[in-house]
């Protein structure tokens, strides 16, 4: 990573026993959002739901830098952010489907999968709208002398709304201990980014930190071990007084903008070329290279995880409907 200062750091990575968990992880994102899909057919989920398949790799490296005691500020487009931080299956399930054993009680849905002792802080369907939630999250670290930090994840779209700028403008101000990654999946909705995005000519959406004298990366949101490295150094800065970084994580979504999107806006054999640097194939094959992990190893996760899906999924069918009396107490704090 270069920082505004010019500077170069490196991190320190992970070990194989942690790039295995995350390999599983990234499987239980995958086989959780079939499993998604497959119960929305069922007419099981109310509403509609985003999907992430594809960005796995961006979530589970940028929270495998964080510390339970960091925050995590998220988007609609959420499971793969709430996965990754640990937010429970049967939860995950039955907040999806509306059930009152959902994390958030059945009262989010699919675009609002949160957990506050997990450290997530929210999930706005407002594009944009979390951006200065992380700042002012990052902010309170900083004035309290607390070692944590906020990551604001947001996609493409959200860089052309006012509140992106506003935010980096004040967080850079401020010093505010945040770190904001930017999922670029390509596609705004159904509109290629660089077609609603002024940047100079073959410039990245992180070049935008350079106007606020910020610190920035763009990095290959398939490795997740590129993401952590980014990450782990932009935290590192965060805490020792250096100010925020922007990261740009280079990804692409494998399913349409929402369920009633086909994709028919990419273009032919676009969607096949980013599906040959998928990221759980990335990390998998890295690891059988390495010798950390057998063929038939990778084989037998795959199976133990969608055997921990499905009962999941199971479970969380069984649970009950939230009541009025149970959404007033959401109303109002108290």
């Amino acid at each position: 990573m270069v920082g505004a200062e010019g500077r170069v750091a490196s991190a320190i990575a992970p070990g194989p026993d942690v790039l295995v968990s995350w390999l599983e992880k990234m499987i239980e994102i995958r086989l959780a959002e079939d499993k998604v899909m497959e119960i929305y057919m069922q007419g099981l989920v109310p509403g509609t739901v985003h999907l992430c398949q594809g960005m796995e790799g961006t979530s589970v490296g940028a929270c495998g830098a964080l510390t339970p005691d960091d925050w995590v500020v998220c988007t609609y487009r959420g499971h793969h952010h709430a996965l990754s931080r640990g937010v429970d299956l049967v939860g995950f399930f039955a907040e999806i489907m509306g059930r009152e054993n959902g994390v958030c009680g059945g009262m989010g849905g699919s675009s609002h999968i949160v957990d506050r002792s997990l450290g997530m802080l929210g999930s706005p369907a407002i594009i944009g709208a979390g951006i200065p939630v992380a700042t002012g999250a990052g902010l309170s670290a900083k004035l309290r002398g607390e070692q944590r930090v906020a990551v604001g994840f947001f996609g493409d779209g959200a860089c052309n709304i006012g509140t992106f700028h506003e935010a980096l403008n004040m967080a850079q101000l401020w010093r505010s201990q945040v770190v904001f990654v930017v999922e670029n999946n390509q596609y705004g909705e159904y509109t290629p980014y660089r077609d609603s995005t002024a940047l100079a000519d073959g410039g990245n959406i992180a070049d935008r930190a350079g106007a606020y004298g910020m610190a920035s990366a763009v990095v290959d949101g398939q490795d997740a071990r590129a993401v952590y490295e980014a990450v782990s150094l932009a935290r590192a800065r965060a805490l020792a007084g250096e100010g925020p970084t922007l990261i740009e994580a280079q990804t692409y979504r494998y399913r349409g903008h929402s369920r009633t999107d086909p994709g028919a806006y990419r273009p032919p054999g676009e969607l096949d070329a980013w599906k040959q640097r998928d990221p759980i194939g990335i990390l998998g094959d890295f690891l059988i290279t390495e010798g950390a992990l057998a063929a038939s190893g990778l084989e037998t996760m795959w199976e133990r995880t969608q055997v921990a899906v499905d009962e999941a999924a199971d479970v969380a069918a069984e649970g009950g409907w939230p009541t009025i009396q149970q959404a007033e107490g959401f109303v109002y704090a108290e």
